[in-house]
């Protein structure tokens, strides 16, 4: 754990409010324990709750690096870990060299191997729900020891295990073992309290009648069966469009002309506008 790790999850929310993170009670608890422990933080929710920007916001808070594995299907562990730098090897061979083409400066490091050589950081997992099956069981390996086994160099072992934050967008189940390892934490979309301090933290200028606004017709959005509801940043994207505009009031035919800052399928603009724009932003 980091040293300047707040004592306390109210202290830790303070810290990630200095950075414009709002976190509440939950999340900030989650946290604080997941960085007291030394267990990794596995945060669920829909895209757009603010999973992937609490890493940032924890990193930048605790005053260390961040690190982050970006997982995608396919992923394996070649990609996460390390790699040999194959031409340098050639070019070493080429000039001569004696020495082993297995040393520490032909090696590249990936994120998992830069996490626990570079730690005390925080470890970013994104999307892990992307990942296969065989990669969950590595990553768990991992995890499980904060080291790894180089067959050529040995074991690397973290000095000080990383803060890890996993994130999922719950596109399939992840396995228990791997749950089993983790602090769980489910991020909902924020109350329209915290959505809109969110919105004003972020867009500074944003007037007080276009942030409601904004914000309601987000909100209401999501309550529509869209191929993809808007998130947080879509509240903050739609608000610096208009702000862009130089419009203090969102109306029917400003909505029409920057849907394309909340909605980002052309089935979803279509539904919406069908349905009624007045609608939309009444009241």
């Amino acid at each position: 754990m980091p040293q300047s790790t707040p004592a306390g999850p109210d202290e830790l929310a303070l810290a990630l409010d200095r950075v414009g993170y709002l976190a509440d009670e939950g999340l900030a608890t989650a946290a604080f324990l997941a960085a007291r422990l030394g267990r990794p933080l596995f945060c669920e929710g829909e895209p757009g709750t603010g999973k992937t920007a609490l890493a940032t916001a924890l990193a930048e808070a605790l005053g260390v690096d961040l690190v982050r594995l970006q997982c995608h299907e396919g992923i394996d562990a070649t990609q996460a870990l390390y790699d040999w730098d194959f031409p340098r090897q050639l070019l070493h061979l080429r000039a001569g060299g004696e020495d082993s083409l297995y040393t520490r400066r032909f090696l590249l490091a990936r994120p998992l191997l830069r996490a626990l050589e570079e730690a005390p950081c925080v470890l970013l997992v994104d999307e892990i729900d992307r990942a296969d099956d065989e990669f969950e069981a590595f990553l768990l390996e991992v995890l499980s020891e904060n080291a790894v086994t180089i067959p050529e160099l040995g074991v690397v072992r973290a000095a000080v295990p990383p803060l890890v934050v996993l994130t999922s967008n719950r596109t399939r189940e992840v396995h228990d073992a791997l749950k089993r390892r983790c602090l769980y934490h489910w991020l909902d979309h924020p109350s329209l309290e915290r959505e809109l301090a969110i919105l004003r933290r972020r867009v500074p200028g944003v007037g007080e009648r276009l942030a409601e606004q904004v914000t309601v017709a987000v909100r209401r959005l999501r309550a529509a069966e869209l191929l993809k509801p808007p998130g947080v940043a879509e509240t903050i994207d739609w608000a610096s469009a208009l702000l862009a505009l130089g419009r203090t009031e969102l109306d029917a035919r400003t909505a029409a002309v920057t849907l394309g800052a909340v909605l980002k399928y052309r089935e979803d603009a279509d539904r919406v506008i069908a349905a009624g724009l007045d609608a939309l932003i009444a009241g």
